[in-house]
C-alpha cells in the first residue's frame, strides 16, 4: 500500500484538486493522509467533505517539515510519498513510480520529471554527483518506507534535499521514471517566485529586485552545504 501525505496550510483553494487527482489514480492500494498545519482559511472546511476517503490530522501550525513528519509517523503502507496540496497528478502517476520501485529493489526512492506553473523540470537519471551540487528531485518521490530518515525540522529550505542527501550517505538511490507525472500548479503572484537559474548568477544576482532573494536562497543552500560536508 502507498501512503500520500499532505502538509496543508491555507489551501483551501487547490488542496481539492490535489485530493480530486489522487481519487483518480489507478492500479494502486493506498490511504490518503492531510496535515492540518494551522490553517487559518477555510482548509478545514474543505478537508470535511472528504471525511470518509481522507485521514485528517488538525495540529498547531509547527512547519510543513513536522507535518510531514507526524504523517509519516501514522502511515501504514509499505510506500510514502509527500504531496504538496497545491500539487495534481497524471491518473497513472503512482503505478508507474511504484512498478519502478519493485523493478530495482536497490533503488529507495522513484522520481519523475514535473511541472513548476509554467516551467517544466527535467531531473533525468540519477546522478549522485549531481545531487551533491543541486537538488534536481522533488519532494515528492515515492520513498519506501523503511528507509525514509525523516525531515529535519530545523531546516528551513531545501528540506527535501537533505532528505537525498542523507539517504545517499546511507547508499541509497533513487531510481528516475521518465514521463511529466505531477503539476503544482502557483498563483499569478507566485509565479515570480521560481527563478530562472541564471539569476542566481553574477551580475544578474546582484540587482536590487533580485539581490535578497538570491541572498536567502545562498544562505539556504549554505546550510545544506554545511551539513552534509559538500
Amino acid at each position: 500500500m502507498i501512503s500520500v501525505i499532505i502538509p496543508a496550510y491555507n489551501h483551501a483553494s487547490s488542496v481539492n484538486r490535489c485530493l480530486d487527482s489522487l481519487f483518480q489514480q489507478t492500479g494502486v492500494e493506498m490511504e490518503i493522509i492531510v496535515v492540518n498545519d494551522g490553517s487559518t482559511d477555510s482548509t478545514r472546511a474543505v478537508l470535511e467533505r472528504y471525511a470518509d476517503r481522507v485521514t485528517v490530522i488538525q495540529q498547531k501550525n509547527l512547519g510543513a517539515a513536522a507535518a510531514r513528519n507526524r504523517g509519516a509517523q501514522l502511515a501504514r503502507g509499505h510506500f510514502i510519498i509527500f504531496v504538496d496540496a497545491d500539487a495534481t497528478f497524471e491518473p497513472h502517476a503512482l503505478s508507474l513510480l511504484k512498478q519502478a520501485l519493485e523493478e530495482d529493489p536497490k533503488a529507495g526512492y522513484a522520481y519523475s520529471d514535473f511541472r513548476f506553473g509554467f516551467k517544466r523540470f527535467r531531473t533525468g537519471p540519477f546522478d549522485a554527483n549531481r545531487l551533491k551540487k543541486m537538488n534536481f528531485i522533488h519532494i515528492s518521490a515515492l520513498i519506501r518506507h523503511e528507509l525514509f530518515p525523516g525531515f529535519d525540522e530545523s531546516i528551513k529550505r531545501f528540506q527535501d534535499w537533505d532528505v537525498w542527501l542523507t539517504l545517499l550517505e546511507r547508499g541509497i538511490s533513487g531510481v528516475y521514471v521518465e514521463g511529466t507525472l505531477m503539476h503544482v500548479t502557483i498563483e499569478r503572484a507566485g509565479i515570480s517566485s521560481w527563478l530562472p537559474k541564471g539569476s542566481y548568477r553574477s551580475p544578474w544576482k546582484f540587482l536590487p529586485g533580485l539581490r535578497h532573494r538570491v541572498q536567502a536562497y545562498e544562505q539556504a543552500r549554505n546550510v545544506i552545504v554545511r551539513k552534509h560536508n559538500l
